[in-house]
């Protein structure tokens, strides 16, 4: 009987040490500010896009493009280069910045290099299987006017148990043409100050 309830009450210990240990999941909204480490974010990312291309949509060398050509310039993202101290996928960030200017509806945006391959290996197919009638012709791709490029750096001080990042965000629109730069921006509003717990060694 004892044996029993000592493997009955080892079963019981064993199951409350695996239910604490389980993984605990809490969903939250997705306008939630969530930062745990201190390092870049989805939010800086929806802060700094947002606020640049807002600025560029505000250059009046946009607002005269439409005014001498009759119609909105046609843009495309570049490289956004990470020159950072940390591990950014500026892919993500860069989609941020074609969202922004798709929905600005100021200037109109074309397929990246990675999209325009697959899209011309599609005309090529249909080109062979699709009816004269529904299939794209090959050569009519619009060409972008600008491009934007851009990168991200971080200027980082510490001391003790303390740290402060500071992100530099610099965007430039460049006339793909005549290599002019249209506009030119920077977002330097992402500032944050980590404390650290000292170590008790």
């Amino acid at each position: 009987m004892k044996k029993n309830l000592g493997i009955l009450f080892a079963g019981v210990l064993v199951a409350a040490v695996l239910s604490s240990c389980a993984t605990k999941v809490e969903r939250v909204d997705a306008d939630t500010v969530i930062d745990l480490d201190g390092y870049w974010n989805e939010t800086d990312v929806k802060i700094v896009c947002e606020d640049l291309i807002s600025e560029c949509i505000k250059s009046p060398r946009i607002a005269n493009y439409k005014k001498e050509h009759g119609r909105e310039p046609v843009v495309i993202i570049g490289k956004i280069s990470n020159k950072s101290d940390e591990h950014i996928d500026t892919s993500i960030v860069a989609k941020k910045f074609s969202h922004a200017i798709i929905n600005s509806g100021v200037m109109e945006f074309v397929s990246d290099k990675e999209e325009r391959l697959e899209l011309r290996a599609e005309r090529l197919d249909q080109a062979d299987n699709a009816s004269e009638e529904t299939a794209k012709s090959i050569g009519n791709e619009t060409g972008a006017d600008y491009m934007l490029l851009g990168s991200v750096k971080t200027i980082v001080q510490t001391a003790d148990n303390k740290s402060v990042r500071a992100y530099f965000v610099n965007v430039e629109l460049h006339d793909i043409e005549t290599n002019k730069i249209i506009w030119s921006g920077e977002n330097s509003e992402i500032k944050k100050v980590i404390k650290r717990p000292k170590s008790k060694l």
